[in-house]
């Protein structure tokens, strides 16, 4: 007999006293936020220790400065342009002098923007850093070293360079998120699995395999989002991975809407910085269409279930996209075959870096990113990803929805394209 899961929440009262203890973390993970936006204003100015994440050149009024991106030690991110014309410094660690006069609560929350300069700049990176220079070092090119080391040590690649991969519509393929992660928990599971079965069978077999195996899992996978910096779409699979053993181990439906509702709440929680963090949202927007998919669809095959996945995760994400980028090409719909190469791609591609021979493709890849793409800006109002998204939702309820959401995603394409011809 097979045993049904069961939902998350059996009653009103659990999730009431649910919410409740949501509240009272959110407030005092709010207290403590503003003791540290308290004691940074304390005075007009103030020094920052922080790591250099992203820098690029400006010009304004015919005066060049280098814009900096920072983040402090305990995750505050901020920007600040210094007159100077710098030196390469991502990946340093410096101490910044800001003026703090005319920052506020909120700006502190989502990311403030300071006048200020440089007081002193560390001798040695940031160990993520020193691994990004050895990923580099394993190609000729240059482009092919800043796309492997955004791959794996989620540092920016290039403003050109970022511009070019959205056009092709495969940034996300180079953002850290639970597409990595996920790939990453199945190919550490496989690694690990052989030596824990022989060790289990001779010194401990009374123990639960699949438990320990997925705390191995964790650990090795904490390391590594630790190791990237705890970006917010690694910090939301992460934990969406957690939270999914923990269901499943405790016979909770794991694919549901509430169970990503209670991990990104948890999250939102006790890092509110998150409430204005674009890649956790479009993060967790990811998930829940990959979760409408699974509620509405079921097909024989997998292998059909598998493509039927990526053109609808592509067009219920496509509004999204264009609205908040803007940039769309005729070989953008191209990225739903490249999303589903890199399941070979990923694994390939760490093994040949492990192994010193990750330029071994560049010959392959080059043809693609030299590729002239003639990409336009689209207009895309908000309304349009929003009312898409509610009839998302609506689907659940209402049969004929679901036609009517396909015809009008795919619309949306269809726009696209006539939009830049």
């Amino acid at each position: 007999m097979k045993v049904e899961p069961v939902p998350l929440f059996v009653s009103r009262r659990e999730i009431f006293l649910f919410v409740l203890a949501l509240m009272l973390l959110f407030a005092v993970s709010l207290g403590m936020e503003y003791r540290r936006y308290v004691a940074l204003t304390a005075f007009d100015s103030a020094v920052v220790e922080a790591t250099v994440i992203d820098q690029y050149p400006g010009e304004k009024d015919g005066r060049k400065y280098t814009m900096l991106r920072l983040r402090s030690e305990d995750g505050f991110t901020f920007f600040m342009a210094d007159s100077q014309r710098l030196r390469d410094l991502r990946g340093y660690r410096v101490a910044a002098d800001v003026d703090t006069s005319e920052s506020d609560f909120l700006s502190f929350l989502r990311g403030s923007y300071f006048r200020g300069f440089l007081r002193s700049v560390g001798r040695k990176k940031l160990f993520r850093y020193r691994v990004k220079d050895l990923i580099a070092g394993q190609h000729a090119q240059r482009w092919a070293g800043e796309l492997y080391a955004a791959l794996f040590t989620a540092t920016p690649v290039p403003r050109a360079m970022r511009e070019r991969l959205s056009a092709l519509g495969v940034s996300h393929l180079l953002a850290i998120s639970g597409f990595h992660i996920g790939l990453l928990s199945l190919m550490l599971f496989a690694v690990v699995r052989i030596p824990y079965r022989w060790m289990q069978s001779r010194f401990f077999p009374w123990r639960h395999g699949r438990r320990d195996l997925f705390a191995a899992v964790a650990v090795l996978l904490l390391m590594y989002v630790l190791f990237v910096g705890m970006s917010p779409s690694v910090l939301r699979s992460y934990a969406m991975l957690l939270a999914g053993f923990f269901f499943y181990d405790r016979g909770i439906r794991v694919v549901s809407f509430a169970s990503l509702a209670v991990t990104a709440a948890v999250l939102l929680v006790l890092w509110p910085r998150l409430l204005w963090s674009l890649g956790f949202w479009l993060s967790v927007g990811g998930v829940f269409f990959i979760f409408l998919f699974l509620r509405l669809y079921a097909f024989g095959k997998k292998s059909v279930q598998f493509v039927a996945l990526h053109v609808w995760i592509y067009l219920t994400m496509l509004p999204w996209s264009l609205w908040i980028f803007g940039t769309f090409s005729l070989l953008h719909p191209l990225s739903i075959f490249w999303t589903m190469l890199f399941f070979l791609f990923y694994p390939l591609e760490l093994g040949l870096h492990l192994l010193g021979a990750g330029g071994l493709p560049d010959g392959l890849i080059a043809p693609l990113l030299s590729t002239v793409v003639p990409a336009k800006n689209v207009a895309m109002p908000a309304g349009i990803p929003v009312a898409l998204s509610v009839l998302g939702l609506l689907q659940l309820v209402f049969e004929p929805v679901k036609r009517l959401f396909l015809y009008l995603s795919a619309a949306v394409l269809v726009g696209a394209v006539y939009q830049i011809t």
